[in-house]
């Protein structure tokens, strides 16, 4: 059942919208790492994603998501996981609704200021 699992997230990954194929829109972005970034890796991403928490339900090690400078290092791997109709993040049944999936797009490629 695991394996299986693996290699729907694998196939769901191949066909992720890149950031480089979401441009950042004219005029840049209101959302900040302030207004919607902190709030949104805190409520979706964080459980698993954070150097601070004891158990990570088997997210790497090297993929933590604390900080800003953080968050910057792996824009792109966040992008192609959770952002847009990229889906394969978070797992489970609370998924973040799509509105806030397209914020996070827009957040991330805009630089995630």
């Amino acid at each position: 059942m695991r394996a299986l699992l693996l290699t729907l997230l694998v196939g769901c990954a191949a066909n992720a919208v890149p950031i480089e194929d979401y441009p950042c829109p004219d005029g840049g972005t209101q959302l900040t790492y302030e207004s919607f970034g902190a709030r949104f890796l805190e409520d979706n991403c964080n459980r698993c994603h954070s150097g601070d928490e004891g158990h990570r339900h088997g997210a790497p090690e090297s993929f933590h998501f604390d900080t800003l400078d953080d968050v910057h290092r792996h824009a792109a791997r966040i992008f192609v996981r959770a952002a847009t109709t990229n889906v394969t993040m978070p797992p489970g049944p609370e998924d973040p609704a799509p509105e806030a999936r397209e914020q996070l797009a827009e957040w991330l490629a805009c630089g995630a200021p």
